[in-house]
């Protein structure tokens, strides 16, 4: 009998406990089969990747006071973390509808909130932009006894290069929340003039180089150099930023950078927009004493959220609006550095 040999199949080289590639991070990925490595992570003040933890949700508790059979809104489902708190208070009785316009995370926590057990019997997933909550009081005929809306970005969005929301990982320059829709930040640069993109990156973001990096974007076009991937927006910044003192620069560009991403994700999402006409029909879709609780993490939206509560109880139609932003805890923003910029306003239907 002729001996066949076996051909020898090389393992797959292990790539060390600590990957620098987001889709190495398998144990990150599936946080209920590595409850441990998730800990840790998180005990180190960090966001693990894939996931997103929930900010202020004791403060958003005590002040909705949900009780069984309410009906509410979670306006941006992201990850899902407040909306299963929010469903746990209502013990099985009642319902949460929930929206979100990105279709790659929406599907991924519908099917991870169903499996904690909560099903389409006391939670709705819609795709849709929080602009539109009128539609959904339209389509249910009901209005909703408390509302949630987190205005941050998911922590998954950020972390996954793909979807280009961060410089600290090559990735395209999309920044779309769906990325299946609209015109991503790399064609969206190719639109705008040199003086919209200052006016654009100051409105939005605050940032004191504006006139610098519209300057150096548009020169780079000039020059036939693509700005295509979040790494050549990084390189547009540090040549923008070039004379900045060399002890300085390195923090400057650090800053500029996350501003710069900051302004093209609001104008990319007309997020403004959106906040505006989600702040206007708010009101239409209250119980009377219904509790509406919105997170923001920039100075634009608590801007904006500010002067539409205070504008809206002085017309009679909220009863009582905070007096005082609130913030995360100590302890919190220790435990979770994104929740630094976090601040928290409320507001209560007449």
């Amino acid at each position: 009998m002729e001996n066949q040999e076996k051909q020898h199949k090389r393992r797959v080289r292990y790539s060390g406990t600590h990957p620098k590639s987001y889709k190495e991070k398998y144990k990150e990925h599936n946080p209920e089969k590595y409850a441990d490595t998730i800990e840790r992570v998180i005990q180190k003040g960090g966001t693990p990747a894939g996931m997103h933890i929930s900010i202020c949700v004791k403060e958003i508790l005590d002040f909705l006071q949900i009780k069984p059979g309410m009906t509410g809104l979670d306006a941006t489902l992201g990850y899902g973390g407040h909306t299963k708190v929010m469903l746990q208070c209502l013990e099985g009785q009642g319902h949460i509808y929930a929206l979100d316009v990105d279709p790659i995370e929406s599907a991924k926590t519908k099917e991870r909130l169903e499996k904690q057990g909560f099903g389409e019997d006391v939670l709705t997933v819609r795709l849709q932009n929080f602009a539109d909550i009128d539609l959904v009081t339209k389509d249910t005929g009901k209005k909703f006894d408390f509302v949630l809306a987190d205005l941050g970005v998911s922590s998954m969005q950020i972390d996954n290069p793909d979807r280009g929301f961060s410089y600290k990982v090559d990735g395209p320059l999309d920044l779309r929340m769906n990325p299946l829709k609209g015109t991503s930040a790399a064609e969206r640069l190719k639109e705008v003039t040199q003086e919209e993109l200052v006016g654009m990156l100051i409105e939005n973001a605050d940032e004191p180089y504006a006139e610098e990096i519209a300057a150096t974007v548009m020169k780079w076009f000039k020059k036939g150099k693509e700005i295509e991937t979040t790494r050549q927006m990084k390189e547009v910044i540090e040549e923008a930023l070039v004379y900045v003192p060399k002890a300085e620069r390195e923090e400057a560009v650090k800053k500029s950078c996350a501003r710069t991403f900051q302004a093209l994700r609001i104008d990319v999402n007309s997020e403004f927009e959106v906040l505006y006409s989600f702040l206007e029909k708010l009101p239409d879709v209250l119980a009377p004493n219904a509790r509406v609780a919105i997170l923001t993490f920039h100075s634009g939206e608590d801007r904006l959220v500010k002067r539409s509560f205070k504008q809206l109880q002085d017309a009679g139609i909220y009863r009582e609006i905070c007096k005082n932003v609130i913030r995360p805890s100590a302890e919190e923003c220790a435990r979770n550095s994104r929740a630094k910029s976090t601040k928290m306003r409320w507001a209560i239907r007449a």
